[in-house]
């Protein structure tokens, strides 16, 4: 899109990855997105603490360009709880306590592929490989799990996966629960790989479908079949 001198000054402030930059531009400059800043702004305003830091909100993007994309695990909303949310879905800062759906993952991981359990749960590693850890929405009311939905971040997310789904080709999305498998309905399965199962959190786990999905094999295979180079899934120590 073309844009005015404004414009240009106005996109120029957004802290993200310059390719993310560009092919979210229209969003970036909606209204939307506006309201939406405003809304965070009032958050913090109102001295409530918000998840993750503000610098890290754009973590995912930053850390894995748009042209990098070769997996998409998509979540739901930051983790809630002290110093746990780092702008990457599931994942944890270094040195605090696995949450569960992390754990059950990790488990899966470890049936799947023998990959070690790891003892901590910062997936940067991941993240640095070309996986898109991304939460639909990407930010939380401290101790108020779901607290910012409805405010325009599915909306800026529901285009981050648009973007992917037209300038991509043979990306795998991995979509763990409902909330996420209705989100990934806009993915054209002709051009990519969509794996579904139950999400990692135990309710839904030990009900049964997460277990034994194998998506960690799954997307490896098809990212050998496609000639992209796969995903070496295990943390470092």
């Amino acid at each position: 899109m073309q844009l005015t001198e404004q414009q240009q000054d106005k996109l120029g402030k957004v802290q993200l990855e310059q390719s993310w930059k560009y092919s979210l531009a229209d969003f970036l400059l909606s209204p939307l997105m506006d309201n939406l800043r405003d809304f965070l702004v009032q958050e913090k305003q109102a001295q409530k603490l918000v998840y993750p830091p503000s610098k890290q909100i754009f973590n995912a993007l930053n850390t894995t360009p748009l042209d990098q994309v070769k997996v998409v695990i998509l979540g739901q909303d930051p983790y809630h709880g002290p110093n746990q949310a780092n702008g990457l879905s599931f994942s944890v800062q270094r040195g605090i306590t696995l949450p569960p759906s992390l754990r059950n993952i990790f488990h899966e991981l470890h049936t799947d592929l023998g990959v070690p359990m790891s003892n901590h749960g910062d997936l940067t590693k991941w993240a640095n490989q070309g996986v898109l850890l991304l939460n639909s929405v990407l930010t939380v009311e401290a101790g108020q799990p779901t607290s910012h939905q409805k405010r325009g971040w599915e909306e800026f997310t529901d285009h981050v996966i648009d973007v992917l789904n037209e300038q991509r080709e043979h990306v795998v999305f991995i979509l763990w629960g409902a909330y996420a498998q209705r989100k990934g309905q806009r993915i054209d399965r002709n051009k990519h790989l969509v794996l579904t199962a139950a999400h990692p959190s135990p309710l839904a786990a030990n009900r049964g479908g997460f277990f034994g999905c194998k998506v960690f094999s799954k997307t490896n295979n098809y990212l050998k079949q496609n000639g992209i180079e796969p995903i070496d899934w295990q943390l470092d120590a």
